[in-house]
């Protein structure tokens, strides 16, 4: 176990926005005791963005203090549905949904945590089994009036919208799992904060002591809006290398610093400096070529991110055409939409009235998406979309 006062405070301290049980925390780990470390994930979609990066990050820093790391795949608690960060209910998920969801998880978790010192389980191994009347028992440690007093959950009976009693029951789940893997630390979002609560409730219940959380920032995606799969605002560690280097280059210049700070472990003294660099009239653009660098060689390699940096450079500042640029046959506007090149045939619209669907070769603006070509053609779609019409 390492001990070491610094190493401890920074992991305490960095991506992190509250520790509950701090003092207590602190304390076990400087005495060197082995920790298990809990975080629960709920398979919902394929894709892991780095968003959910956060907590896993903050999994790694614990697991290389030699901490015991139990990792959580929600195959029960995702088919019931979290609605911590909704304004409107959730729908009950298909099992089948969640078990191809969690198979495509292990890959990516694997890009930022040693597999082979993770505890793995499964919520639905210990939740399936529960009996009406310890599931009663459970719920009368709460009171309805602890969930409605949740904000998101207040707004949503304020404007007279449905809030299903399936939704009450996630907490008491998520609360249960960390009596069943005996959590001493419980890592979350601060969205999860009710949720995380709600084991340190539960444990004394059945003798255990309550666990201490450590809660991480929710961040924006690359619109600053909140990143949410949903929105496809997401970045996420299935993009391939030239597709995520281009996804942080269009993020909003205001979250530059946070991403770097929570999504990264570059050094906070760099981070600092290219924060004052910023404050002294530096293109915000270089130092997200720096976060965009960085976060493809995380999840792949030093070669693939200097690759991925060239293509961008050569692209998008010297004008040139990717190397990987997609091939699509006619009906060419229902394969933009079904590649997910453009969102929508709004979109689209609105796209070409602003003039931002051009003609690589000719430099022609099109009014009206052509719908015949007479020798392959490379389009421009918005500022970092490309197409060959063939």
């Amino acid at each position: 176990m390492i001990t070491d006062e610094k190493r401890i405070d920074a992991v305490l301290s960095r991506g992190v926005a509250e520790v509950i049980g701090a003092e207590e925390l602190k304390k076990r780990m400087l005495a060197g005791e082995k920790l298990r470390i809990k975080l629960g994930i709920d398979p919902t979609s394929k894709n892991v963005h780095i968003g959910r990066s956060i907590p896993l990050l903050k999994l790694r820093d614990f697991q290389e203090l030699g901490h015991q790391i139990v990792l959580i795949i929600g195959d029960a608690t995702g088919v019931i549905g979290d609605t911590s960060d909704k304004t409107a209910e959730r729908p009950m998920l298909e099992q089948a949904t969640i078990d191809e969801n969690k198979e495509a998880y292990y890959d990516q978790i694997a890009k930022i945590l040693d597999m082979d010192k993770v505890e793995f389980c499964h919520n639905g191994d210990w939740l399936n089994k529960l009996s009406f009347r310890e599931i009663g028992e459970i719920a009368d440690i709460f009171s309805v009036a602890e969930f409605i007093a949740r904000e998101n959950i207040r707004l949503r009976l304020d404007a007279g919208k449905r809030v299903s009693l399936r939704e009450m029951m996630y907490p008491l789940m998520q609360g249960y799992d960390s009596v069943a893997v005996r959590s001493d630390v419980e890592i979350g979002g601060s969205d999860q904060r009710f949720n995380n609560l709600a084991g340190r409730t539960i444990q004394p219940h059945f003798g255990q002591k309550p666990q201490s959380i450590v809660l991480g920032p929710i961040i924006n995606g690359v619109d600053g809006q909140k990143m949410s799969s949903s929105k496809g605002n997401v970045i996420a560690l299935t993009m391939e290398p030239n597709e995520m280097f281009g996804k942080v280059m269009s993020m909003r210049d205001d979250d530059i610093i946070t991403y770097l700070t929570v999504c990264t472990r570059i050094p906070l003294e760099e981070i600092a400096e290219m924060s004052h660099q910023l404050s002294q009239g530096m293109n915000p653009r270089d130092i997200k070529m720096r976060l965009a660098h960085e976060l493809v060689r995380m999840y792949y390699t030093q070669g693939a991110a200097d690759a991925a940096q060239q293509a961008f450079i050569d692209t998008f500042q010297k004008g040139g055409i990717p190397d990987d640029v997609e091939e699509i046959s006619t009906p060419y506007i229902d394969t933009l939409l079904e590649k997910e090149i453009i969102k929508s045939k709004t979109e689209l619209r609105t796209l070409l009235a602003a003039g931002a669907v051009s003609n690589i070769e000719t430099g022609e603006k099109y009014e009206i998406f052509p719908e015949k070509i007479t020798k392959p053609t490379v389009l421009k779609i918005g500022k970092r979309r490309f197409v060959k019409l063939i």
